[in-house]
Parts: structure tokens; C-alpha cells; sequence
């Protein structure tokens, strides 16, 4: 169960990636709407997981990698965003949200019926 803090702290920084990638981190996106879904913060406020939803999803594996190999960069931009109001800047863990594809499946499967 996540505190009162971590919930702040992680719609702080949900908030600031996503600004993050819409303005400073085009290059990491390649073009692709990058979309923060949710992130979720360690009891110690040291680990961020970050989920994220690429759109288009072909190119999800190829941008999400690109991400991942950058995330000092991204946390270097994220500690000049929040740096005065968080203590320690969390180290960023990376997943792919692929919850807006499973349904998109199941919407398939239905019409199909």
C-alpha cells in the first residue's frame, strides 16, 4: 500500500516525465506519442517506476529501448525539473504499459463475434 507521500511524489513526477517528453526528450521518442501512464515510487523515494504507453505500437520495442539506454539523461533532466522540491531523485526503472493493446484485442475479438 502506497503512502499519502509516495502517491504525491509519483503524480509529481508522472506529471513532470510527461512534460519531459513532450519538450526536452523529443529526440528519445523519435516522433512517437509518448504517454507516462502511471508511476509508481519505492517506500524510500529512491526507485521510480515509470509505465509507459508508445503509440504506435509497432514501433513501442524499438523507442522503449532507446528510453531505457537514456534514462541517466532522463533523470538528469527530471533532478533540474523537481530538484527543489524532492530530496533524492529517484532512480528511473522503465516498463511498457500494454493495457490500451489487450483492449484493443478483446474490442477485436468482440466484434468479431
Amino acid at each position: 500500500m502506497d503512502s499519502t507521500r509516495q502517491k504525491k511524489i509519483g503524480k509529481l513526477l508522472q506529471r513532470d516525465i510527461s512534460e519531459m517528453f513532450q519538450r526536452e526528450a523529443r529526440d528519445v521518442t523519435m516522433g512517437a506519442m509518448v504517454s507516462v501512464t502511471i508511476v509508481r515510487v519505492s517506500s524510500d523515494l529512491g526507485v521510480a517506476k515509470v509505465y509507459l504507453s508508445i503509440f504506435p505500437s509497432e514501433k513501442a520495442d524499438e523507442i522503449y529501448k532507446t528510453i531505457t539506454d537514456s534514462s541517466s539523461r532522463l533523470r538528469y533532466l527530471l533532478g533540474v525539473r523537481v530538484g527543489k522540491q524532492v530530496r533524492i531523485i529517484p532512480e528511473l526503472h522503465f516498463y511498457l504499459d500494454d493495457s490500451l493493446d489487450y483492449l484493443d484485442n478483446i474490442d477485436r475479438l468482440l466484434k468479431n463475434d
